[in-house]
This record gives C-alpha cells, structure tokens and sequence, in this order.
C-alpha cells in the first residue's frame, strides 16, 4: 500500500504555471514573451505596494488577488530564467533553494538546537546567515538602496543601534503615543516641508546617506565581524 503524502497536492498553483507557460510559448502572446526580468521589476513594485495597501485596509479578497499578482510575479521571472541559457532555474529551482534556506535558518525546529524565545531565534539567524554569508563586511551589506525611504531610515537606526553611532537606550526626542499620532506629526512635517519649498523625501534620503557613511566609518574604526554586533534580521534575507 503506498503511503499517503503528508503534502497535499496543489493543482490551482500547477495550473496557474501551466497558464504563464502557456501565454509564453510559441503562439502564446506576443507581450508575455517580450518580457525580461528588468521590464518586470515596475510591476513587481506596484504589485507589492498593492498587496501592501490590502493587507492594511482591504479585504479578504483583495488580500487574496493582491498575493495572487505578486505570486504571478514569481512564476513569470521563474519562466522567464528557465528560457535563457544563461541562468537556467525553473520555479522548483527557486522552492527548493527556499526551503533549503528556512529549515537551515530554523534548527530550532528542524535539527537540535533549541530556541524558547524570539531573542534566541534570533541570536541563530545571525549565526547561520554569518556562515551563509561570510562576504558581508558590514552590517549595511543586504540592505536595498531603493527602499521607501521611512523604511530604509528604521532599518538604517537599527544598524546604527548595534554599532554604537545611535544610542539605542535614548529616550525618544519626539514621544508619540501610537500610530495615528505619529502618522499626523509625519503628515505635518511633509506638508511643513512643501510650505517652505523643500523636498521632504530628498531631504531624509539625504540624511540617510550620511547616517551610512557616519556607520562605516565606525566599522573600520573597529574592524570587526558584523554579524558580532548581534544586528537583528529576519530569516529570508
């Protein structure tokens, strides 16, 4: 008697593969062939900041057809790769390196280690992404340049945090009580910044460039590992 997956099968999702391929076949559609990985990356942005959007405020079924654009996504540069001699890698090529990557980086759960906390969990991530990356030479490394620039100031404090250029334990120079307070004083200072003519998204990138440079000269002060600084991350970078 064969023993019973304890996976189940995914048609819908081998379908959805089976219907990109076929739009870029011979015959298929003219505009889904033409497509490269760099004339997609416009979509995948706007796909992302719309299943952004659903998640905050929409509903059911805007989450699922906004996680369904982005899944498109993944299937078409997947399609796309395994076309071209020069990279070769299908969708399974893609699954399999993740699934590699999260039972490696939670051994907690897959091997021996053990983690009873999210610091703990943590503390393995950065080991096991220090021996999966020993080129990174700074905590900067892996943080994109072109992210939304409120995104990129948090990350960016993070990592001054760890190295010492901010003061992680400062009180904060602008209390704010929760969210909708702090979305009103960000609204004021952008509508502040427009009044006096000034670009409030060139003004904070521009900061930001200097809270870089401020981190690596620190770095090479010290000269030491990364990953020693204890920089908190997530499991998928």
């Amino acid at each position: 008697m064969t023993e019973k997956s304890p996976y189940p099968p995914h048609p819908k999702l081998d379908e959805l593969i089976a219907v990109l391929a076929r739009l870029r076949a011979p015959g298929g559609c003219a505009w889904d062939r033409e497509q490269t990985h760099g004339s997609l990356v416009q979509y995948l942005i706007e796909e992302t900041h719309e299943l952004v959007e659903a998640i905050e405020s929409g509903t059911r079924d805007d989450i699922i057809e906004e996680l369904g654009d982005v899944l498109y996504q993944v299937i078409f540069h997947s399609d796309i790769a395994a076309a071209s001699e020069s990279e070769r890698f299908d969708i399974e090529d893609v699954a399999a390196h993740m699934t590699a990557k999260m039972i490696g980086r939670h051994p907690h759960v897959f091997a021996d280690p053990t983690a009873h906390t999210s610091e703990d969990v943590v503390a393995l991530w950065d080991v096991r992404k220090a021996v999966e990356k020993p080129d990174r030479t700074s905590v900067l490394d892996g943080i994109p340049g072109g992210m939304p620039s409120l995104a990129l100031a948090d990350k960016l404090i993070g990592r001054a945090h760890k190295v010492g250029v901010l003061d992680g334990d400062a009180p904060a120079s602008i209390p704010v009580e929760d969210e909708d307070q702090l979305g009103g004083l960000l609204l004021a200072i952008v509508a502040s910044a427009r009044a006096s003519g000034l670009d409030a998204e060139r003004a904070l990138r521009s900061t930001l460039r200097g809270l870089r440079d401020e981190i690596r000269v620190v770095e090479s002060r010290a000269d030491g590992d990364p990953f020693d600084a204890g920089v908190i991350g997530s499991p998928v970078e």
